[in-house]
């Protein structure tokens, strides 16, 4: 009598379904970033995997990671970013309230600055290398400290990439497509197909319009039933995850396809509109380098104003403009105030403006300002974390979860929200 194949060996076989992008390893270093410098992008640790879990006040989240063996039991894996860590959606800046729950997100990461404030679980320094059942390497490093978080359009733009479309199979408005993400001039020798779902809530954009399967099968771009070659065409995707049938352990899905540079350089547009009007209304976050103390609460305090943001909102910085300063915790929380960052914040002008010569590392804008007050309060020292904000900008309440009024636990989050599966 012929033995069922067990789970375990289909486990086993399922480690063939590697995805493009994955590149956990067991032999990387692990680098901890010092907390008062900018982490260096090319000794980040890198991963992809969904987005399940955002607690967007504090800046942190969980991801479901892409490992070596079966994608859906692998347990949602918590995440904190840096204070000068950048999420990018869309192509463009963005807060993690911005990127929908699903969304396969691109991580660069780091051992926690400093464990002892960590907002959330400190993980084994090899934790990565380790094999968890069915699941396998990779799905819990202990890089948890995030630089850079960006969904697949931002990334592969960042990165001069494309996804290259070589077959699709429709039945009924859904079914699946064969591509392979490779450089946008060139091709990849090392470059593998990687088959997706789409269904038909997948959204096409072509220029200013938004189309779906139904409408590229009504034109005759996609058959309405069958298998079409697509010879190669160069499209952006939007990749989430959904529970596969089938048997299949890991396959990731289309949410969005996008045809050309006008529908991906709309959609960025509208993404960096959103994220410029929230930083306005909650300030630009910077770090202090420097702060010369004068008499009766004087002082002049020079900070680094961090990267990533819309260079209109950098513009707003100007010698001799007047603005407030005010304290914050690694989660960006403005910690002085009772009613609203404006309440305790430091208030003067701004002295000096020095933008930087060369290229500043990732999380920096290089752009320094040099702010005068006539009292500092505490919390404004080197090497903390300040927010400033341009008297151009409005001046409004933040909702009570965004900012401090309590004890210790208030300025250090607990991690244990996140459960232990």
């Amino acid at each position: 009598m012929t033995k069922p194949v067990s789970a375990r060996w289909i486990a086993v076989l399922s480690l063939g379904v590697w995805l493009l992008g994955s590149t956990v390893t067991a032999d990387d270093e692990p680098f901890r970033p010092k907390p008062d410098e900018f982490a260096p992008l090319e000794k980040a640790h890198s991963y992809r995997g969904e987005l399940v879990f955002v607690d967007h006040a504090n800046r942190r989240g969980s991801v479901r990671v892409q490992g070596e063996g079966t994608y859906f039991r692998n347990a949602p894996h918590p995440f904190a970013m840096l204070p000068y860590g950048m999420v990018r959606y869309h192509g463009a800046p963005a807060d993690l309230r911005d990127v929908p729950l699903g969304t396969v997100m691109h991580v660069r990461a780091f051992l926690p600055p400093d464990p002892k404030i960590s907002a959330v679980p400190v993980l084994p320094v090899d934790n990565k290398s380790r094999t968890a059942g069915y699941s396998g390497k990779g799905i819990a490093p202990a890089e948890n400290h995030v630089l850079l978080l960006e969904d697949e359009p931002s990334h592969c733009r960042r990165t001069g990439q494309v996804w290259k479309l070589r077959e699709v199979v429709v039945a009924d408005d859904a079914g699946t497509i064969v591509a392979r993400r490779e450089p946008k001039a060139g091709a990849d020798a090392e470059a593998e197909d990687e088959t997706m779902t789409f269904d038909a809530a997948t959204r096409v954009w072509r220029g200013r319009e938004c189309l779906t399967v139904e409408d590229l099968v009504a034109e005759g771009v996609w058959p309405a039933n069958g298998t079409k070659s697509l010879d190669g065409q160069p499209v952006l995707l939007g990749i989430t995850w959904k529970p596969t049938p089938s048997g299949v352990f890991t396959r990731f899905h289309v949410s969005d396809v996008w045809l050309d540079d006008t529908a991906m350089q709309r959609a960025a547009r509208r993404q960096t509109e959103t994220h410029r009007a929230f930083v306005r209304s909650r300030w630009m976050p910077a770090r202090v380098e420097a702060v010369e103390y004068g008499k009766f609460g004087n002082a002049k305090v020079t900070a680094t104003l961090f990267g990533g943001m819309d260079a209109s909102l950098y513009a707003d910085f100007q010698k001799g403009a007047s603005a407030l300063m005010n304290s914050v915790e690694n989660t960006l929380k403005h910690t002085h105030g009772a009613y609203g960052p404006a309440h305790m914040a430091c208030r003067g002008p701004i002295l000096e403006v020095v933008k930087p010569d060369g290229e500043p590392p990732l999380g920096s804008s290089g752009i320094q300002i040099r702010f005068e007050t006539d009292l500092i309060i505490e919390g404004i020292r080197p090497g903390r974390v300040v927010r400033v904000r341009p008297s151009s900008w409005p001046q409004v309440n933040l909702p009570r979860e965004e900012y401090l009024n309590g004890g210790i636990e208030a300025r250090f989050p607990t991690p244990a929200i996140f459960p232990k599966y």
